[in-house]
């Protein structure tokens, strides 16, 4: 049989074609606009999504028995707010995860209903990219807009729902809206009430691997695909990767190197860190996750590169770089503010130490090091809470340079595992509908016999040396540029 992967990104819809062995046999990759109305603010056209997954399922099973297809699932960004009327049409632009617009509405969830209760509540406090604070906006903003939602979904679901006609969500992607419940994997009736919804607005809540219905009988004929093929919940993005890079069960760790990066690691229990600076969610194998999460990651470097220098020749410029550990120019890769462990919409991006021999390699060198050392931040409050992390996984666009898995290697002294596969979320979601099609018992067996670790990063004892020197004068550096961050917006 065929399983199908959807993997819907900020910048394109990227679909993975599996077998029944987990061989990875075909992918296909559609781009869509991004939009940014007002500094701050990204949207997009959920119609563009749906548009180019149509068209990439097309291209994806052109030369395949398109009979054999049994059921896709996806990952997806997480956060969106997506609007839908009573015929359900989209009533406005989804506001995207990487949105700052919601500082207000942040700072009301934070200090008013207070950052407690919000923990009591969803195990999460407000961030700037989450979805309660987008409602809250629109509420605010655009009343008209609120009076006419039926009903609130995600970016993934809104695809899900376009398939089978079935508004649903699941626990990973739910965890990231600040109405969840995560904890007892159900909406919170005081966030609703909070953001002045009520849970029929809502969709119904998937475990990530269950089934929420067939396609419908005019997406089968346009695709051609059977109408028994199965269409499975899925999971946020990075719930997505950890499935797809094996990092399911207790303790596991991956690190996402894409336009975000997050360090996620998968846990048997439920957990809270004391200030709320991880996230804490419900994970796609059933179980749940922290998650820390950068906002700009590998779209740090293709910044720097494509719109700085004007180089796309990515290896090229790193090849320059020979001297690690030893640079004294730092970067802070807050180019869209930070979400953890500062939770600091106002952050913003900073080159600091050039003086007059600094190059360009530098420059590109501090870029690569700077992301390694913000996920490094993330990393030290799950040290905090007495989680022991001896390797990890790694996946996303970053994870193809080399030289910044060494650098993070060494940065986080941990041994970083290469595994066969770096597509993450679009195998981790072909994997769930594979388990929701009785391939797999459940998704650690799925995960276990398909991932394999092809190639280990070991730190480098005097280097890890070097980079905790670093690290230790990197990490005063935001807390020196906190206030004038908030006067220079």
């Amino acid at each position: 049989m065929l399983y199908i992967g959807i993997d819907l990104g900020t910048s394109a819809v990227k679909l993975l074609l599996m077998d029944s062995d987990g061989k990875i046999l075909n992918i296909v990759s559609k781009e869509y606009p991004l939009y940014f109305p007002q500094p701050g603010w990204s949207q997009q056209e959920p119609a563009d999504w749906y548009e180019q997954t149509i068209a990439g399922i097309k291209e994806l099973l052109e030369g395949f028995d398109k009979s054999s297809v049994a059921g896709i699932s996806f990952g997806g960004q997480m956060h969106g707010l997506v609007i839908l009327d009573d015929r359900d049409e989209v009533i406005r632009p989804a506001i995207l995860w990487n949105d700052g617009r919601t500082y207000e509405e942040c700072e009301f969830l934070n200090n008013v209903i207070g950052k407690e209760k919000l923990s009591e509540y969803t195990a999460n406090i407000a961030f700037t990219g989450f979805t309660a604070p987008k409602i809250l906006w629109v509420k605010n903003k655009e009343p008209e807009n609120f009076a006419r939602i039926s009903k609130i979904m995600l970016p993934k679901d809104y695809i899900a729902y376009k398939l089978t006609g079935v508004h649903s969500t699941d626990v990973s992607d739910a965890s990231g809206m600040l109405i969840f419940d995560v904890k007892n994997r159900c909406w919170s009736k005081e966030m609703c009430e909070i953001c002045g919804i009520n849970e029929g607005q809502l969709a119904k809540v998937y475990e990530s691997y269950e089934t929420v219905g067939c396609v419908l009988p005019e997406v089968a004929k346009e695709l051609d695909i059977p109408e028994t093929v199965k269409v499975a919940a899925g999971a946020g993005d990075n719930a997505a990767a950890a499935v797809g890079t094996g990092t399911v069960g207790d303790g596991r760790c991956n690190i996402s190197l894409g336009t975000s990066g997050t360090i996620f690691i998968s846990s048997d229990k439920f957990g809270v860190d004391r200030y709320n600076a991880l996230h804490s969610f419900a994970h796609a194998d059933g179980h749940y996750h922290l998650m820390g999460c950068m906002l700009s990651a590998a779209s740090c470097n293709k910044w720097w590169m494509d719109d700085i220098i004007g180089n796309v020749d990515y290896i090229g410029q790193q090849q320059k770089i020979d001297c690690l550990g030893e640079n004294h120019v730092y970067f802070l890769p807050y180019l869209m503010g930070e979400r953890s462990p500062h939770n600091n919409p106002n952050a913003r991006g900073t080159f600091i130490g050039m003086t007059m021999d600094t190059t360009r390699a530098d420059m590109t060198q501090a870029v690569l090091e700077g992301v390694a050392f913000a996920l490094r931040d993330s990393f030290e409050v799950a040290k905090s809470l007495g989680i022991s992390i001896e390797r990890t996984k790694i996946c996303g666009g970053g994870a193809k340079s080399p030289l910044w898995k060494k650098i993070i290697a060494n940065v986080l002294n941990v041994k970083v595992d290469v595994i066969e596969s770096e597509e993450g979320p679009a195998m981790g979601a072909a994997l769930l509908a594979a388990v929701a099609c009785g391939e797999f018992a459940d998704v650690k067996a799925a995960a276990d016999k398909v991932v394999k670790v092809i190639d280990t990063v070991e730190p480098d004892p005097a280097l890890v040396s070097k980079y905790e020197e670093r690290y230790q004068q990197f990490k005063e550096i935001y807390p020196a540029c906190k206030e004038l961050f908030d006067k220079i917006l």
